[in-house]
């Protein structure tokens, strides 16, 4: 191995330690012991219920429905279920470039609408087998569930919606002042 300055096997210059990686993972017990991370947990309960009902039926006449909803609980599922891992885990706080409030906002609200409708095309459509009544019972206690994380949701959007604006006037306010004290923005006014 070469060494030296032109060597290009130098060694790191930040500390393995300091390194951000998925080191460090802990959960926030928080977070999970508080509404919005209660209401996750049920979500993704009610939506994988949901899902294995629609999956033991095994004929269907018109399956149109059936398939909807089978595509809804699970997408529902999946998202759900990747959100309450990134915000139980706090990952998100390491990808600060995404909007998470809004985030979770549109994913709860998309799934309350989609969750509602696939509901009711399968209760219409039904044959009246347990499975299928099952699916539709906890196909509405999941629209229930999303719909209250929906509007908690929305609250706690516009209340960061509020500090962003406050923050940024703020902001703006004492950059604004910076111009008076520094000569050479005078200079490019004039």
């Amino acid at each position: 191995m070469i060494s030296g300055a032109s060597s290009p096997y130098q060694p790191t210059t930040e500390p393995v330690s300091q390194r951000r990686g998925l080191a460090g993972l802990r959960c926030d017990p928080d977070y999970l012991r508080g509404a919005l991370g209660c209401l996750k947990v049920a979500q993704v309960i009610l939506a994988l219920i949901a899902f294995v009902c629609i999956e033991t039926i095994m004929e269907c006449s018109p399956c149109e429905g059936l398939y909807f909803f089978e595509f809804v609980s699970c997408s529902a599922f999946v998202v759900t279920g990747v959100l309450l891992i990134l915000f139980s885990l706090n990952l998100h706080m390491r990808i600060p470039q995404i909007n998470w409030n809004l985030t979770d906002l549109v994913n709860t609200g998309l799934s309350t609408f989609f969750f509602f409708i696939a509901s009711i095309v399968l209760a219409a459509l039904n044959h009246k087998t347990g499975a299928e009544i099952a699916a539709v019972i906890f196909g509405f206690l999941a629209t229930a569930v999303y719909a209250v994380n929906t509007f908690l949701a929305v609250q706690k959007w516009r209340v960061s919606v509020h500090q962003q604006s406050a923050s940024d006037y703020i902001r703006a306010r004492t950059e604004s002042r910076d111009v008076d004290g520094r000569p050479e923005i005078q200079h490019l006014d004039t």
